[in-house]
């Protein structure tokens, strides 16, 4: 398994993995652990239960099996650079340093903000400020039939507890969607 990020929220999906029993469980991050913005203690935690890090890694693709589910993913190596306009300094990929990592599953935890790409690119699907999906709040329901959203692409950034209800809410009327259509 791998998880994607280097914030708090990826320290709690290595956690949460080690204790669901999951084999192997690593840490893809795009800069060195010095520039990671979640919490140190929290990544000693996660490595006394068992997590490994793998630093300037950036996964670039994700790769299927014969039935169809993720195999393994791509990434290449990175170095730091130059700094960005908030200081740190921007990961520039290493040129053929392109590796193969065996994972059956992907956690991307990337950030709070949704990618406004998926509002462009999703026809009939109305969002807002920053990208933000408009949902229905009691039901997750979208402006696009039979689309449901919840979490931070709803709300912008907020508790783990606040998007489990969202969830919750969607799952019992993604129920009722189902069963109706």
């Amino acid at each position: 398994m791998a998880v994607i990020g280097g914030g708090d929220t990826a320290s709690d999906c290595l956690r949460t993995a080690v204790r669901l029993d999951t084999e192997e469980v690593s840490c893809l991050y795009r800069r060195t652990e010095n520039e990671m913005p979640g919490s140190k203690k929290d990544r000693g935690l996660a490595r006394e239960e068992g997590a490994q890090y793998q630093f300037l890694t950036q996964p670039v693709r994700f790769i299927a099996g014969e039935d169809g589910r993720l195999a393994q993913i791509e990434c290449i190596r990175m170095e730091l650079g130059e700094p960005d306009a908030k200081g740190r300094r921007r990961p520039v990929p290493i040129a053929d340093s392109n590796f193969i990592l065996e994972a059956d599953t992907a956690v991307l935890a990337l950030g709070y903000w949704p990618d406004p790409i998926i509002g462009e690119t999703t026809p009939e699907l109305k969002t807002h400020k920053y990208g933000l999906i408009v949902a229905d709040p009691e039901t997750g329901a979208t402006s696009r039939p039979g689309v449901f959203a919840g979490g931070d692409d709803v709300t912008g950034p907020d508790l783990v507890v606040t998007a489990t209800a969202a969830g919750r809410r969607s799952a019992a009327a993604i129920h009722r969607f189902l069963q109706n259509n």
